[in-house]
């Protein structure tokens, strides 16, 4: 596995880590533009529907981040599964790139950062701007400029 499929596949643990979604919607993505080599069981993003899919959840996830009763990304069913969608996004860029393993710690090592680092990142533009919801707006932002920025340079 190169260095720059294993940089990828943490940049996507790091998008999963802010928006669990995102990065199975941005590696469907990848994989129906041709960027991305998804064979096998990597059906789960390389299905015709699954592009729609992942960008429905994606766009459910945007709109329950803002609803005030959504828990925190660190408790640990979120965080959870928030690994577990860095993992799977991350093994499909190894897979592609020969290593499914490097490629599923790669993106949970990045899922760990994203998640922590959204966390802190979203809290300091809270306190920045006196309320969540602009901090949250501006980390849906980054989230989806990042997953889409990944995707474009794959391959």
């Amino acid at each position: 596995m190169n260095v720059a499929a294993l940089g990828l596949a943490v940049l996507m643990g790091v998008v999963a880590g802010s928006r669990s979604m995102m990065a199975p919607a941005a590696v469907a993505w990848a994989a129906f533009l041709g960027r991305l080599d998804a064979g096998g069981w990597l059906v789960v993003f390389a299905h015709p529907w699954a592009r729609w899919i992942w960008s429905a959840l994606s766009l459910g996830e945007l709109v329950t981040d803002q609803l005030p009763f959504t828990p925190s990304r660190t408790v640990p069913f979120q965080f959870g599964g928030r690994i577990v969608s860095g993992g799977l996004c991350g093994a499909a860029i190894g897979a592609s790139a020969g290593s499914v393993a490097l490629g599923a710690i790669a993106g949970i090592v990045g899922a760990v950062i994203g998640t922590l680092g959204g966390r802190a990142l979203r809290g300091e533009l809270a306190v920045a701007f006196g309320s969540d919801h602009p901090a949250a707006l501006v980390e849906d932002a980054l989230a989806i400029v990042l997953a889409a920025g990944i995707v474009m340079v794959m391959r």
